[in-house]
């Protein structure tokens, strides 16, 4: 009785599964093929050569390997993502005596725009925003490329989840 049980409940979880597109073990539902994941265009005040490029990385990275999905540079993909880079900021977040800087800040902001061609309500333009903070001790340029690792990686999870998450 048991077996029959247990035949019948996996029966039933493996038709759960194959019902509704493709799933990965981070909740994406992924429903196409290929994706057009476009050069990140850098639009902030602050020009940092590095920037565009390690943020298209990035993002890229995190998609193709989170979902299957065959990078393609036509206009037909199920999925087209472009987007800009709207802010690259260095400010004071931490002060001492009044007078000393502690802490400072680097944000950085993209603005994405996502296409589902698949299903169009799934469609999206959002600005998308992180920060790390870093000793005043060291210069902007000293900590930039550990502080862009850091944020490239948290705006990356934003742009995914957004993108094949809905959570």
């Amino acid at each position: 009785m048991m077996q029959r049980f247990l035949l019948l409940l996996s029966v039933v979880f493996v038709f759960a599964l194959a019902g509704c597109g493709v799933y990965s073990f981070t909740g994406a539902s992924i429903q196409g093929k290929s994706i057009n994941i476009h050069v990140l265009e850098n639009r902030a005040r602050n020009i940092v050569p590095s920037l565009s490029p390690s943020l298209t990385t990035k993002i890229r990275s995190r998609i193709l390997s989170q979902t299957g999905l065959a990078p393609v540079k036509t206009d037909d993909a199920d999925y087209d993502l472009a987007g800009t880079i709207t802010a690259y900021e260095v400010t004071v977040s931490g002060v001492e005596n009044t007078q000393q800087a502690t802490t400072n800040r680097l944000t950085i902001t993209v603005n994405i725009v996502f296409k589902n061609r698949l299903d169009k309500k799934a469609d999206f333009t959002q600005s998308f925003t992180r920060f790390a903070d870093f000793s005043a001790n060291r210069t902007v340029q000293q900590a930039e490329g550990q502080l862009i690792e850091e944020i490239g990686n948290q705006l990356a999870d934003d742009i995914f989840n957004k993108a094949f998450v809905n959570w």
